[in-house]
C-alpha cells in the first residue's frame, strides 16, 4: 500500500475503499503524513487516515502541463459577434477549482474565463475587465461607485451590447440596488449574475446562469437585472429586477426570487425569452449617453427592530453624526410602543435633532400602512417616513444615495426624493402573483 501512495499525484482522480465503502475523487495537497485528503464528487472535501485504506485504484492520472496534452486554449476575439463587457467582481463564479488544496482562486483574465466557460464565447465576443476581486461580504460603496463608474464606460461605448457582473451572492441585491440608482435609465442591459456552486462540482449552476446572462445582455430590457436558476432543475434562469429581489436561499441555486412583483422574463439555455412582464425600458429608448451618478454617504444605517429593543441605540446613531437610519419595523410598521422603552418617544427627540428615519418592511411581502393602527400612525405625526412595499436592502441603499447629493439633504428634500420612484423600486399594486 505504500509503494502505491507514492505513485499518486495531486490532482489524480481515485477510487478508495474503507470498511468496504468506496469514495470516488480528486487526490488534493495534504500537509499531515498520515491524511489522505480528497474532493468528491459532489464537491465536499475529506479528510481520511491512510491506515483506514484498504485498496487504492487510480481512474485517472492528472494531466501533465504541457504543449501535447494542454487543455487550456486560446481565447480570440472573433470580430463577427456582438460584443459584451465582463466585469469579474468576485463570487464562486468568478473562482476556479485549486486541485493542491481543494479550495477555489480567482479568474483573473479572458483566457481563464475562456477555459472554464467556453459557451459564453459563443454567444458573444466577450471583453473581460476585472476591477477587483472581492467576496461580496467583503464590499462596500465604494466599490458600488468604482463598478457604476466602469459600467458606465461600456454603456455609452456604441460597439458594446450589454454589460455582464459576475458577484457573490450575499450581498448581490444591495450592488443591484446601488447601480439601479446610480446608473438610473439605460439603454443596454446591465445584467448581474452568479453561482451558488463551483464549476468543479456536478451541479454548478454557473454554466446554464452564465449562458442566460449572456443572452439577457444582448436582449432589449435595458435595466439592471439579476439572472439565475428558476428553480432546481436547469431548465431556465428568471430575469429579476435587480432592485425588487433578494437571495431566500443559504445554498439552493435558485436562491434569488423576485419580491413584491413577477420575474421579468424567463430565459432559456437556447436564448429563447418569454417576457412576463413589459414594464422596463427597452434598449436604445434613452437616447444619447447615460449619465452615471455615482455618489454614496455612509453615515447611515439599517436598523432591525426587535421585541423590547433599547431605544438608546437611536441616540448612538445621532452622537456619531449619522445622518440617516432605515428602521426595519414589525407588521404594517409597528416599534415598541409602550414602557420605558417606548421608540416613539425617542424617535420623535432623534428627528427633532435632525436624524432622518425612514420605515421599511420587516416582512419580506407585503408593504406598510400607518393608517390601520395608532402607533403608526403617531410615527407618521412625528416625522417617520414610510416607504410603502420597498425591501429593507433596497431603502437603505437609496438612502445612502440620496444623501450623497448636497441638494437633497434637507428634511424636506430628501423625503421626496425617498419617496419618489426613481427606477421601479415601489410597487403601486401588489396582487396575488407576488408570493408565486
Amino acid at each position: 500500500m505504500k509503494e502505491l501512495f507514492k505513485k499518486l499525484d495531486v490532482g489524480d482522480k481515485i477510487e478508495l475503499t474503507i470498511n468496504n465503502k468506496k469514495e470516488v475523487g480528486i487526490l488534493l495537497e495534504s500537509h499531515e503524513p498520515g491524511i489522505l485528503l480528497l474532493k468528491l464528487e459532489n464537491g465536499y472535501n475529506i479528510g481520511l487516515k491512510k491506515e483506514d485504506i484498504s485498496k487504492i485504484k487510480i481512474l485517472e492520472k492528472k494531466k501533465k502541463d504541457n504543449k501535447e496534452n494542454k487543455e487550456e486554449r486560446e481565447f480570440k476575439m472573433s470580430g463577427q459577434k456582438p460584443i459584451i463587457d465582463f466585469y469579474l467582481t468576485g463570487g464562486t463564479i468568478s473562482s476556479k477549482l485549486d486541485p493542491k488544496t481543494g479550495a477555489v482562486k480567482w479568474l483573473i483574465n479572458s483566457k481563464e474565463l475562456f477555459n472554464i466557460y467556453p459557451e459564453i464565447f459563443q454567444i458573444a465576443d466577450i471583453r473581460v475587465k476585472s476591477p477587483f476581486m472581492k467576496a461580496s461580504e467583503n464590499m462596500d460603496s465604494s466599490d458600488w461607485i468604482k463598478i457604476a463608474k466602469l459600467v458606465g464606460k461600456s454603456l455609452n461605448d456604441k460597439n458594446v451590447k450589454g454589460v455582464i457582473i459576475s458577484h457573490g451572492t450575499d450581498f448581490l441585491h444591495y450592488t443591484a440596488s446601488a447601480l439601479s440608482f446610480m446608473l438610473g435609465k439605460l439603454n443596454k442591459p446591465v445584467v448581474l449574475t452568479y453561482s451558488q456552486r463551483s464549476s468543479d462540482r456536478g451541479s454548478s449552476d454557473s454554466r446554464l446562469n452564465l449562458v442566460c446572462a449572456a443572452y439577457t445582455a444582448l436582449s432589449d430590457i435595458a435595466k439592471v437585472l439579476v439572472v439565475g436558476h428558476a428553480n432546481i432543475n436547469d431548465e431556465y434562469c428568471y430575469v429579476l429586477q435587480g432592485n425588487k429581489c433578494r437571495k431566500m436561499h443559504s445554498s439552493r441555486r435558485d436562491a434569488f426570487r423576485p419580491i413584491n412583483c413577477r420575474p421579468i422574463a424567463k430565459i432559456f439555455p437556447d436564448g429563447k425569452i418569454e417576457l412576463i412582464r413589459n414594464d422596463f425600458n427597452k434598449r436604445y429608448k434613452e437616447k444619447g449617453k447615460i449619465k452615471v451618478d455615482a455618489v454614496f454617504d455612509n453615515k447611515i444605517a439599517l436598523v432591525k427592530f426587535y421585541p423590547g429593543q433599547d431605544p438608546n441605540i437611536l441616540e448612538h446613531y445621532l452622537k456619531k453624526g449619522y445622518k440617516g437610519i432605515v428602521v426595519e419595523m414589525s407588521g404594517l410598521g409597528h416599534v415598541l410602543s409602550q414602557g420605558k422603552n417606548n421608540w416613539i418617544h425617542k424617535l420623535k427627540k432623534v428627528i427633532k435633532k435632525g436624524l432622518f428615519v425612514y420605515a421599511a418592511p420587516q416582512t419580506i411581502y407585503g408593504r406598510l400602512d400607518p393608517y390601520v393602527y395608532s402607533p403608526g400612525r403617531k410615527l407618521q405625526e412625528i416625522g417617520v417616513v414610510f416607504l410603502n412595499d420597498i425591501l429593507s436592502e433596497t431603502a437603505f441603499v437609496k438612502l445612502g444615495w440620496v444623501l450623497g447629493h448636497k441638494i437633497w439633504r434637507g428634511s424636506v428634500a430628501t423625503k421626496m426624493k425617498m419617496l419618489e420612484n426613481i427606477n421601479g423600486e415601489f410597487n403601486e399594486k401588489l396582487g396575488k402573483e407576488f408570493l408565486e
